[in-house]
């Protein structure tokens, strides 16, 4: 175990937030750490998205960005000596990074697509495939969406 710096993006967020029912809004200053300017950028204006459609809420764009920083950081030489080392810590899971692992849907669908025949095997009979696409049939059945009254 070592300690090094790591580049950080720090996405600031400065808004001014009125309380339900009042006129004037209290200042503040949120701050998020992501470890790629890319996500970084996208959960910003995500950000801003919500935040414009939002009646109480005002974000002063001209402060609000994604800063790129360093961060002193405990460095482990393996995945295997950051869990002995913080295993004793209370609720420490080691959760795998989403590039290193299929994400489950795209296992699903795989697994699926290789149950399924060839579109022009079956002459186009549902369900079938046509490359990585799962041609669907028409199903009969009948969802309600629930919509929010406002």
């Amino acid at each position: 175990m070592d300690t090094g710096w790591i580049q950080v993006f720090v996405l600031v967020l400065a808004e001014c937030v009125a309380p339900a029912g009042k006129t004037v809004c209290q200042e503040q200053e949120l701050r998020y750490e992501f470890f790629n300017q890319d996500d970084c950028q996208m959960v910003l204006e995500q950000l801003l998205a919500h935040k414009d459609s939002a009646e109480n809420v005002i974000v002063n764009r001209e402060r609000s960005s994604c800063l790129p920083t360093a961060r002193k950081q405990t460095i482990y030489h393996s995945a295997d000596d950051a869990s002995q080392a913080l295993a004793d810590i209370e609720g420490w899971v080691e959760i795998p990074v989403a590039s290193d692992t299929m994400d489950f849907t795209k296992k699903a669908h795989n697994e699926r697509l290789s149950s399924v025949p060839a579109c022009a095997e079956v002459g186009g009979v549902a369900p079938c495939k046509i490359g990585e696409i799962i041609v669907e049939g028409a199903t009969q059945k009948k969802t309600d969406v629930w919509h929010r009254d406002q």
